[in-house]
């Protein structure tokens, strides 16, 4: 039959469904068949052939007819994969079947009066879907469904690759397959890499897009305050009742992991061979952080010693989360098979890097996101991992990247999600030393980027493009500045040498957050402040000797801390401050900061284009519900602040403190800055003010300036390099106070986070499904969908 004739043929049948007002019975199998039988619809024509208003128009007229096919298309799939799909006939009704179940499934889960009817059991279908009459054994149709999928997913010459050595052998029989043998790539647990199959790729894909719609109800819940709602679908996928779960997991992080868009290692090899793998690799990489969307706050996760070997996963662990998925991450342990993770993604995340050295050379992926939401996950699920990542200098594989997203999604409203992750993941690692320490090595890779040229080190990069971000951003980057500069404080202690670039870049910063207007503005402005201050005095105490460019900086803008030093607190002067302000303000005074053209071949970051789609996200907690204290002892060793009795010397803010009648009446203040209503008073300044940590720069400025100024009368000087060059041998050793203890803010999971991350997750997903689009226009209420 003609493609034209079935596709009119199931056109026909899709309007026999919605016109006829008399239920169909199940056993019509002549008017059921039409709709999977002998049709050569591609996925795209059954979306175009089945229209949004006539689905619903069966489920609110005819809810049996629709609750049907439902069924038929379901017990289709079941018993494919009871069969082993061996004809090329049970494969097209298997494709066929889930590409309708695609199309349909949305607008089930989005009548909250439907949503139930996935997880009822089907009269006279027993758990074999034999139609057995014992109904206490039938199984929900949600559970048939997705036990179909995974033995799908793992059925020889339909979707991996067959071990018969001829067509004379007995087909390998499905239930005593052991998928293990059958991983569809080497990475992880599993070393031989199967012949890449196209229309493999394909079948899995199409197999991988039902799933992920299945795993979309989520998507028609509001978003819950407390994160611990469970997706049912998830929940039953990831459990020991899929046979198939490990194999499953291990396929799909290795196809994420294994994928090279370069073509082979030959620049424009995409131009001459489409590569099918990438909508593939794009499919599991979503599936798999939505199979990991685990509230990690609520779950105790396992603990690693690691000491068995051979396995893949470590088995001495006690048994973690219920998730399967989630507990399998948590337990990979060996060396090797980090480094195959780790390379995989810091290779996919620089892919868009490397375009713009020659290009159109590679494929350009679009996936960054969903690779960002996994490496946020493994780093938060597998402690090792993690230090893995830090271990060596491998993490700034990781960390430009990330950089490079950041600046270039700065101006653009519907990339603020991407702008969050970016930042979460630099404050997970800023949590531990190691990253500070590997920020000192020379960045020297110089991917265009719209920055000042600068020489230096990763941490100048950090630095120069969070000023670009904090300076040249979108407004509603705003909340993320706490954020940014914790990751700075963070890292402070261990940073070597700043060039003159970024050191200018951070006092730029202070002058911009400390004018009166700007720390009178709002209730919380005045922690920037802190931090920063907090940033200086970590790297004069700890690491004075070769920062003599950040010494010199903070001499010539010495003023700014004066000025900070007596801010005025009387009635008049803040009334002044704020009038001053209602002047159109500068998101930030760019004055100051013109340092040099940008790097050549960059582009500047470019606000969306109008009519861009974009999501909604929750609001994401504030840094001190984000992070917890730690005080880093005498050996490097870390210990929680949370508990003990705060000193307040070198404290960043009331707000830290045991709860005291400042910190109570600033929240009250806050609160009320939220509504427009807050305005600043006498004794909140003073509050804070007598806590600023000014006395090591105050110190540092009282011994160096008249030396400075000395050398500039006896030698005339008006040269730079000869002051920095007497500001390098200088030392402040016993005239400084005694050195603070270093604060490290660690990020700490928590309900909130989770729910941003849900929330995040599947608006990426939603937005990237166009082809087809699987969820637009349907009535979702996890997030709002707006135009640009």
């Amino acid at each position: 039959m003609g493609s034209a004739d079935s596709k009119l043929n199931f056109r026909k049948a899709v309007i026999q469904l919605t016109t006829k007002t008399q239920p169909v019975e199940a056993t019509d199998d002549a008017f059921w068949d039409q709709f999977w039988a002998d049709t050569a619809t591609s996925v795209q024509d059954v979306f175009a052939l089945v229209p949004a208003a006539e689905i619903r128009a069966v489920r609110e007229e005819s809810p049996s007819n629709l609750a049907t096919l439902c069924y038929k298309a379901v017990e289709k799939l079941v018993q494919g994969a009871e069969s082993g799909c061996h004809s090329e006939k049970e494969r097209q009704i298997v494709l066929n079947c889930s590409r309708l179940l695609t199309r349909v499934l949305p607008y089930i889960f989005e009548d909250p009066d439907w949503r139930g009817f996935f997880w009822s059991t089907v009269p006279g279908a027993g758990r074999g879907g034999q139609g057995e009459d014992d109904d206490e054994n039938a199984r929900p149709l949600a559970e048939s469904l997705l036990l179909a999928i995974a033995d799908l997913l793992f059925c020889p010459d339909f979707t991996v690759q067959s071990h018969r050595r001829s067509t004379v052998d007995s087909a390998e029989d499905i239930h005593s397959l052991d998928s293990c043998e059958y991983i569809w790539e080497a990475g992880v647990g599993f070393a031989h890499s199967p012949q890449p199959n196209y229309i493999h790729d394909m079948n899995r894909m199409e197999l991988l897009k039902l799933l992920l719609t299945c795993f979309s109800e989520a998507m028609y819940l509001p978003p819950a305050p407390d994160s611990s709602s469970i997706n049912p679908w998830v929940q039953f996928f990831c459990s020991t009742e899929n046979r198939h779960a490990l194999p499953l997991f291990t396929s799909l992080l290795n196809t994420v992991c294994a994928y090279d868009p370069v073509g082979y290692g030959i620049p424009y090899n995409h131009l001459l061979f489409s590569d099918y793998r990438e909508p593939l690799v794009e499919e599991a990489a979503q599936v798999l952080i939505v199979t990991l969307d685990h509230d990690s706050a609520t779950s105790a996760s396992p603990t690693v010693d690691g000491t068995t070997t051979g396995t893949a996963m470590d088995d001495a662990d006690p048994p973690g989360p219920e998730n399967l998925f989630v507990n399998y991450l948590s337990r990979i342990h060996r060396e090797e098979d980090f480094q195959f993770i780790l390379k995989g993604i810091a290779r996919l995340l620089s892919n868009p890097l490397l375009q713009t050295y020659l290009p159109n050379s590679t494929k350009k992926i679009q996936f960054h996101q969903e690779l960002l939401v996994l490496f946020w996950k493994l780093c938060d699920f597998n402690k090792k991992f993690l230090f893995f990542v830090l271990k060596s200098s491998d993490v700034l594989d990781i960390l430009v990247p990330i950089l490079y997203f950041l600046n270039d999604a700065r101006a653009d409203q519907s990339r603020v999600g991407l702008m969050h992750i970016g930042v979460f993941i630099l404050l997970l690692l800023s949590g531990e030393r190691n990253f500070g320490v590997r920020l000192n090595k020379p960045y020297s890779v110089r991917v265009p980027m719209d920055i000042p040229v600068f020489t230096g080190t990763h941490a100048d990069l950090l630095i120069v493009v969070f000023h670009k971000i904090i300076t040249s951003g979108h407004q509603r980057l705003q909340p993320l500045f706490d954020c940014l500069l914790t990751i700075v404080v963070n890292v402070s202690p261990y940073l070597k040498s700043l060039s003159m670039v970024a050191a200018n870049k951070l006092l730029h910063l202070l002058e911009a957050f400390s004018t009166t207007w700007f720390l009178f503005s709002a209730a919380q402005n005045h922690h920037l402040v802190f931090f920063l201050l907090e940033v200086f005095n970590n790297i004069i105490q700890y690491q004075f000797d070769g920062n003599s460019n950040l010494v010199y900086a903070i001499i010539r803008k010495r003023s700014v801390f004066h000025q900070l030093a007596n801010l005025p607190t009387d009635p008049p002067a803040i009334h002044k401050a704020l009038q001053r302000r209602r002047r159109p303000p500068e998101p930030l005074s760019r004055a100051g900061s013109q340092e040099g053209a940008s790097m050549e071949g960059s582009r500047p970051a470019v606000p969306a284009e109008p009519g861009t789609l974009k999501t909604s996200l929750v609001a994401t907690p504030g840094i001190d519900k984000l992070t917890e204290k730690s005080q880093v002892s005498e050996d490097g060793t870390l210990r929680s602040l949370e508990s003990a009795p705060q000193q307040s010397s070198a404290e960043d803010s009331p707000a830290t403190e045991e709860p005291s009648q400042a910190w109570r009446e600033q929240r009250r203040l806050s609160s009320a800055s939220a509504s427009g209503q807050w305005s600043p008073t006498s004794e909140w300044i003073l509050s804070w003010k007598s806590k600023l940590p000014l006395q090591t720069i105050m110190r540092l400025l009282q011994v160096l300036v008249p030396q400075v100024e000395k050398i500039c009368i006896d030698k005339g000087l008006t040269d730079e390099s000869e002051i920095l060059r007497f500001l390098q041998h200088g030392t402040l050793v016993g005239l400084l106070p005694v050195p603070h203890p270093i604060l490290i803010r660690k990020y700490q999971a928590n309900s909130g986070t989770a729910m941003w991350f849900r929330t995040y997750m599947w608006g990426v997903i939603y937005l990237r499904n166009v082809d087809p689009p699987v969820w637009y226009d349907t009535d979702v209420k996890l997030f709002e969908i707006q135009r640009v």
